[in-house]
């Protein structure tokens, strides 16, 4: 018993043995916990967090002036450190300039009478343009964008000189909240507002008319989302989109795409524009004492290492050498142990016939009794 003991023991070494030489990588982890350390669904009762803001956004100033109710639209100016702002509908044909501290500096009015004010923008030669593109019930015969320029001094001007421009779609009525301006080019385009899959993008006629109505053209489809304001980024390449709670980068050209996309607030969201650096946009929100935020221009995330693939790919170098012998040594260790076990089989289960005669022969020397021979069962 005692060397069936030491031989079990020993058998049951090796097998440990050869359970610590596993290969590098197996999880010790069980199902689930796995399936959360590689991004899976976290275990039942943890409630995932609500989605923050992306890194990066933080609140510049916040427009506090009772004439700003519901700041719609927002462009960055090209003579002054402002950016210019609209009311949505109901407000009459004005714009504000607002500093980076959020304090507006100057007012500018125009005798014009607008139904649906819902963008703003500013071309390369300081020319504002006032957006009255807003439609919700697609039911205008036609759309109006009116310029103004920029004034030559900081100053209130109740009554600027503006230029009126009508505009119709070719396929019927959109409503729109987006007005974008080429640099370079100064060419304008529209991108529609859907509250159902995507819009589409518009484009004005490089040199749009001021007699008549001048139709636009449609270019493509919007990438996917309900888009409340955009701008031009100055490389002419990109495109930022504003939604209710978040930015889009869009790559323009014949098929715009988008790029990447960011979270600002949950609030609502109606304007963006570029930053005071050029390399951020400013995302502002609708309603009384409205935030506005600095925002990273989303991007395209770099390329990361592929995941771990189900199927083993082909080690290389001094990779392979040591993989190859920690299989070696694990294959002896598991032979080993193979044989340890076949042995204990062998010598203690069950005990064999001539060790039973051995111990019967034992018993009678120490008992003095001749020892009896075993008889042969018969089979009838």
């Amino acid at each position: 018993m005692r060397i069936r003991a030491g031989l079990a023991l020993l058998a049951a070494g090796f097998f440990s043995l050869a359970g610590t030489a596993l290969p590098a990588g197996a999880s010790a982890l069980p199902p689930e916990s796995a399936t959360t350390a590689q991004g899976g669904s976290p275990p039942a009762g943890v409630q995932a967090p609500a989605a923050d803001p992306s890194p990066g956004v933080k609140k510049l100033f916040t427009i506090r002036d009772d004439r700003i109710e519901e700041s719609s639209g927002l462009a960055k100016s090209q003579r002054y450190d402002l950016w210019w702002t609209v009311n949505d509908s109901g407000d009459r044909a004005r714009v504000f300039g607002v500093d980076i501290t959020g304090k507006v500096r100057m007012v500018l009015g125009f005798k014009a009478d607008v139904q649906d004010v819902e963008a703003v923008a500013v071309d390369g030669d300081g020319t504002i343009y006032i957006a009255d593109i807003g439609d919700a019930q697609a039911n205008r015969d036609q759309i109006e964008i009116y310029t103004i320029p920029e004034p030559a001094e900081l100053a209130d001007n109740p009554s600027v000189t503006y230029h009126r421009y009508d505009f119709t779609y070719p396929d019927g009525a959109h409503d729109a909240e987006t007005l974008l301006v080429e640099p370079g080019t100064n060419q304008l385009f529209i991108v529609t507002k859907s509250t159902k899959g995507a819009g589409s993008i518009y484009a004005a006629p490089p040199a749009p008319s001021r007699q008549g109505t001048n139709e636009l053209t449609k270019l493509a489809p919007a990438p996917k989302g309900t888009f409340t304001d955009g701008t031009f980024l100055p490389d002419g390449q990109r495109v930022v989109l504003r939604t209710y709670t978040g930015i889009s980068t869009i790559a323009w050209g014949e098929t715009p795409a988008l790029v990447a996309s960011a979270t600002v607030s949950a609030s609502q969201g109606e304007s963006v524009a570029v930053g005071p650096d050029g390399q951020t946009v400013l995302a502002g929100t609708e309603g009384v004492d409205s935030p506005v935020y600095q925002v990273p221009i989303p991007a395209k995330a770099a390329a990361t290492p592929p995941a771990a693939s189900a199927t083993p790919k082909p080690a290389t170098g001094s990779e392979s050498s040591s993989e190859a012998g920690k299989s070696s040594n694990l294959r002896w260790i598991l032979i080993g142990a193979a044989a340890f076990a076949l042995l204990i089989t062998i010598v203690t289960f069950p005990p064999g016939r001539r060790e039973r005669l051995d111990r019967m022969a034992e018993n009678a020397r120490l008992t003095g009794q001749s020892p009896t021979t075993p008889r042969r069962r018969t089979h009838h």
